[in-house]
């Protein structure tokens, strides 16, 4: 049935899984012992470890009685690490002792480590002694005492003997899917993070319906890329994969030449990527001679993805790609494109609704649900909402409505089918001379030029207009920023009032964790003089 008003609903099936972390790696430990459930995807092969999901349950209960030692239900812990295996083993286990994980940035400095664990008020943490140059074992040493509640400081260089410690007969508590057991800091490409509190029922079910929807079969092997301090890496990946019983390579740091080397040796069938990832794998001078022809399924998201590379990795790997939807406080996923869509659909919308969760577009200013066709915020309601931010009421009342939908400050428009279109940020919306101007559609245009590689499209302050749009592009390989012709091509297709007036050659961007543009940080770069306009 056609829609008339911006509010839809997505399917009943498949199924909410009534389960905890626990319960889901337990499932697949009993059902799947011996099939290979993890491997560490390390440059040097001889070094790659591997585990069962019968070995990875038992090591998930070590850590977790390891865990219950030391801490009591309801505390929180934090891990600040790259993609370790210890890093699924402290998920599970936590999880297990009824704790509340707290994810950090691996490339977080001391001040901001320090907001973390104050705001969360750890009890514990567990660092790597150094990751790129970042010293984090000591700059915990050098906070800890700005951090009262922080008690337990355990280096991963320890993790055997911290394993050692646990007792076998150590009682775990009974925990339940609606208890809290994540505290994911949002991305910050507005402003400073937020901790949002997520729940067992809503991140085991995220992570499910999305391998479901991508089309990702039951014992794929399935390399994880993504970070694990984001949703994307510990939800959609981690959980993902055992809700399938699949063969997880786990890969410390992202460098494209290491993935397409993994996809081709264990014949991965499916993969998570943001679009920087995916660009950079596609210019990588092995992707033409590494085969991957097992390759079923892609799913990227996260910022804008290019239609020209959602057609072009169809085109040259065969695969079948989806486009995920949604922001931390929804576990993440709200809406997804399917792998049967028309490459219109996948390359210019964000498809319909999750499985038992509602989407609709309002007006920003009265809340009202807006007409098929219009662009307003984007809302969703479900089991995937969080429960709030970690103690910051107001800012959760600001996010959650009295009637439980999350406004996520994303601007959108709804088919009459349901699907919807990303148009931009309530927060990047360009108002020049009185006209908004949405970086989306730009950022589509921008793409679809031979010599951009990426692009982030940002309203400047102007004296005449309010704000001019400016295009901070990173070129093609062996290109160069030529801004007089890609202003011609730009007025070919828009109106004057769009077109970027002032543009900017970069040779990268300043990213989140999870590979998404901080464009609040290119307008502080250019403030700050920083960046030349050519």
């Amino acid at each position: 049935m056609l829609l008339t008003q911006s509010h839809a609903q997505g399917p009943n099936e498949p199924p909410i899984r009534d389960l905890t972390l626990g319960g889901l790696l337990a499932w697949a430990a009993e059902t799947a012992p011996d099939r290979l459930a993890l491997i560490a995807g390390s440059p040097d092969p001889a070094s790659r470890r591997h585990w069962t999901y019968a070995e990875l349950h038992a090591e998930a209960l070590r850590t977790a009685r390891a865990l219950s030692a030391r801490f009591k239900p309801g505390e929180r812990v934090a891990v600040w690490a790259p993609n370790i295996v210890e890093w699924p083993m402290m998920e599970f286990g936590a999880a297990m002792a009824g704790l509340v994980l707290v994810t950090v940035n691996p490339g977080f400095k001391a001040g901001e480590v320090q907001y973390v664990l104050q705001q969360s008020r750890a009890a514990g943490i567990f660092v790597v002694s150094g990751f790129r140059g970042n010293p984090m074992f000591p700059t915990v040493q050098s906070i800890a005492p700005n951090c009262p509640e922080l008690r337990e400081i355990v280096c991963f260089d320890d993790w055997s003997a911290f394993l050692s410690s646990a007792d076998a007969h150590q009682s775990l508590p009974l925990v339940q899917p609606d208890d809290p057991v994540m505290i994911q800091y949002t991305s910050g490409t507005t402003g400073f993070p937020k901790g949002a509190l997520l729940t067992h029922r809503g991140l085991v079910n995220n992570g499910a319906h999305t391998m479901d929807r991508m089309g990702v079969a039951d014992g794929a092997v399935w390399v994880t890329t993504m970070p694990l301090f984001h949703t994307g890496g510990c939800v959609l990946c981690v959980l993902g994969a055992v809700s399938k019983r699949a063969t997880q390579v786990l890969v410390e740091a992202f460098e494209p030449g290491l993935v397409l080397s993994l996809m081709g040796q264990y014949r991965a069938a499916a993969l998570l990527a943001v679009p920087t990832m995916l660009v950079a794998m596609l210019e990588h001078p092995t992707f033409e001679t590494t085969d991957l022809s097992s390759v079923k399924a892609i799913c990227s998201g996260g910022s804008t993805v290019p239609a020209t590379l959602v057609t072009g990795l169809e085109q040259r790997l065969g695969a079948q790609f989806t486009i995920v939807f949604g922001q931390t406080e929804c576990s993440p996923v709200a809406s997804m494109t399917r792998p049967d869509d028309t490459l219109a659909d996948k390359a210019g919308t964000i498809g319909p609704a999750m499985p038992h969760v509602e989407v609709k577009i309002v007006d920003p200013a009265t809340g009202l649900t807006l007409p098929i066709g219009e662009v307003g915020e984007y809302c969703t309601r479900g089991y995937h909402v969080m429960r709030g931010y970690f103690e910051m009421p107001d800012a959760s009342a600001a996010a959650i409505d009295a009637d439980g939908w999350l406004h996520t400050g994303d601007l959108c428009a709804m088919d009459a089918r349901g699907y919807c279109t990303v148009e931009g940020r309530l927060k990047d919306m360009i108002i020049r001379g009185g006209e908004n101007v949405y970086p989306r559609e730009l950022e589509e245009l921008l793409f679809r030029h031979p010599s951009v590689a990426e692009v982030a499209v940002v309203g400047l302050p102007d004296a005449k207009w309010g704000e001019e749009v400016a295009a901070f592009v990173r070129p093609a390989p062996g290109m160069l920023v030529d801004k007089d012709a890609l202003f011609a091509y730009m007025r070919e297709h828009i109106a004057p009032h769009k077109t970027p007036r002032r543009w900017f050659q970069m040779a990268g961007f300043p990213l989140t964790g999870s590979g998404k543009i901080q464009k609040f940080k290119l307008r502080e770069q250019w403030l700050a003089g920083e960046l030349v306009e050519l």
